[in-house]
């Protein structure tokens, strides 16, 4: 089953948030198939703003950590057609465009599942469905990747 990381996923992977966040969510990552894994451009696009502006990261190591990730997973595009579909969203649901992108661009790829903290668990839309994986009770779709 396809899934896309968010934003923040991404971040704690590369230690924003601490050790422990890094470590659960490497651990989460790892758990999963492989190639099942896609990474949006928009996320790595924040990936940077958050490593460079919040993390403190010289830009250089910022680019570095994405284009490891990029090297690592196939990325999902922001096309003409998920920007508008990520503007119909952020309109009709009251998302922000940003997060919208990403939904919309998960969907676009065929991803069954966004691993987020910051949007709405449980949140679906044309048949993607959010999950929160840090969730003391993980969404069924998840969980049954992650097994017992």
């Amino acid at each position: 089953m396809r899934l896309a990381l968010d934003t923040n996923v991404l971040a704690y992977a590369e230690g924003v948030n601490g050790a422990a966040r890094k470590r659960a969510t490497l651990e989460i990552i790892e758990e999963l198939a492989h190639e099942e894994i896609f990474v949006p451009v928009q996320a790595l696009g924040e990936l940077f703003h958050v490593l460079t502006r919040k993390a403190g990261r010289a830009p250089e190591r910022a680019r570095d950590a994405l284009l490891g990730w990029q090297d690592g997973y196939p990325t999902i595009e922001t096309s003409g057609p998920v920007l508008l579909a990520a503007i119909d969203l952020a309109a009709h649901h009251k998302l922000g465009i940003w997060d919208s992108i990403v939904l919309a661009g998960s969907a676009a790829a065929g991803c069954r599942l966004l691993l987020s903290e910051d949007l709405q668990a449980g949140f679906t839309w044309s048949g993607v469905t959010v999950a929160n994986p840090y969730a003391a009770v993980k969404h069924g779709l998840l969980g049954d990747l992650l097994g017992p």
